[in-house]
């Protein structure tokens, strides 16, 4: 069984590695740990296909140690025993590095095993992960561990290793392949970012291509049923769900409709139009809130629209609630007078009301002050009549305060008033 080109063509030296700049360019930080020939615990973190396994592979081909390797999905608590009983043996004099793919897969019990080996140096350990390990790792394997990002590959990026794929499976077929520039752009933009879906693509392009005598031609047809959807990364219990939504919430929150289109559309290619909602409303009273009170009801018209209509057509009003949001005035007094009040609430204890604010009580004979004394507002002029409200401890303390935008200013004049008129 022939194997995947990705395979055959992975890079042998830090020099080939497309992309990874940040960390691999000369003078970056793990560059630098690599050729110091000192190799810490790491943790590699990032999507799928963007050399988290290949710069492994180097640095164990480079570093002279005896290489182990075990996949999450797949080892056991004792396939982690026969790589600890290799410590000391003839063929490990020099260290054992064990490279650990997909470690949120192993559970905490496995990943504990290898605590007092990794902090004794007796195995130095490479992990990759594609979620954020922070949350998806041990705490102690963590705090023994550097952990390193990788990012997707632009496509910028990815162009001369797919023109480089199409050359060696010229060699490979024994003919010249015919892919032009806009083939190669075409896989290039479409693989999100994943340089082994880039070459997997590439292959199948030309197996799918057209053969006449000494040539292999590419066509535009067939890479479009290859690469259709293949550029998008999404996973609706890993980073990426969380990052798009994070995204929109942030693109509307700094009024960038076009931006926040783009994360929108994103969530609906992906069928996630439950997610999306549930953020669209949140967005409404935190960040939109008494700068535009009307915009709650008309999200929540939107959303409510959005799940009976469903796919396709859920896309209309979702974008009406965007472009809305995104483009209303903001304000975040609300969200921030709760917070401070729930931060009260939680830090003291709990307090006494004022006697005029409970329901009507007996007042036994020993009572101080007989009668409840309460002030009804709607006797008084404008509704109002000052009296306290809040429990003695706090009476004097300020949770909002009134936003900079036309609705809330009107608010404030309207306070203020009120607050002359019962001078």
């Amino acid at each position: 069984m022939s194997a995947p080109l990705a395979d055959k063509i992975r890079p042998t030296t830090l020099d080939d590695v497309v992309g990874q700049e940040h960390i691999l360019a000369p003078g970056r930080p793990l560059r630098r740990i690599i050729e110091s020939g000192s190799v810490p615990n790491m943790i590699f973190y990032g999507p799928s296909g963007v050399g988290k396994t290949t710069v492994a592979r180097i640095i164990a081909e480079n570093c002279g140690m005896s290489l182990y390797k075990l996949n999450g999905t797949t080892s056991s608590i004792s396939d982690i025993k026969d790589v600890v009983a290799q410590i000391g043996s003839f063929g490990s004099e020099n260290g054992i590095l064990l490279y650990l793919d997909e470690i949120q897969y192993l559970n905490k019990k496995q990943q504990q095993s290898l605590l007092e080996y990794i902090e004794s140096g007796e195995i130095t350990l490479i992990a990759s992960t594609t979620e954020n390990p922070y949350f998806a790792v041990y705490n102690a394997v963590i705090s023994r561990s550097t952990v390193f990002e990788f990012k997707p590959v632009s496509a910028q990026q990815l162009r001369p290793a797919i023109t480089r794929a199409f050359r060696l499976l010229g060699e490979q077929e024994g003919c010249q392949i015919d892919a032009g520039d806009s083939i190669v752009d075409t896989i290039a933009f479409s693989c999100g970012g994943d340089v082994r879906k880039a070459m997997n693509t590439a292959e199948l392009a030309v197996m799918c291509g057209e053969r006449s005598e000494g040539k292999i031609t590419v066509t535009e047809e067939s890479l479009k049923i290859l690469a259709q959807r293949s550029n998008m990364r999404y996973d609706r219990d890993g980073d990426q769900h969380y990052d798009i939504l994070s995204a929109y919430h942030k693109s509307v929150r700094g009024s960038d409709e076009n931006a926040a289109l783009h994360y929108a559309a994103r969530l609906i290619e992906a069928g996630d139009i439950i997610s999306l909602c549930r953020r669209m409303l949140c967005i409404a009273s935190e960040d939109v809130g008494l700068a535009y009170p009307q915009a709650i009801v008309v999200t929540k018209a939107c959303v409510d629209s959005a799940l009976q209509l469903g796919l396709p057509e859920a896309k209309l009003p979702i974008a009406e609630a965007t472009i809305l949001l995104a483009t209303a005035p903001k304000s975040n007094s609300a969200c921030m007078a709760i917070d401070a009040a729930l931060a009260d609430v939680q830090s003291c204890d709990a307090l006494d009301f004022p006697r005029h604010l409970q329901n009507k009580h007996f007042d036994g004979s020993g009572a101080k002050i007989v009668g409840q004394h309460y002030l009804y507002p709607h006797d008084f002029k404008n509704h109002y009549v000052r009296q306290q409200y809040l429990p003695d401890a706090l009476k004097d303390r300020v949770y909002y305060e009134f936003g900079d935008n036309k609705q809330e200013q009107a608010a404030l004049l309207y306070r203020k008033k009120i607050l002359e008129d019962a001078e």
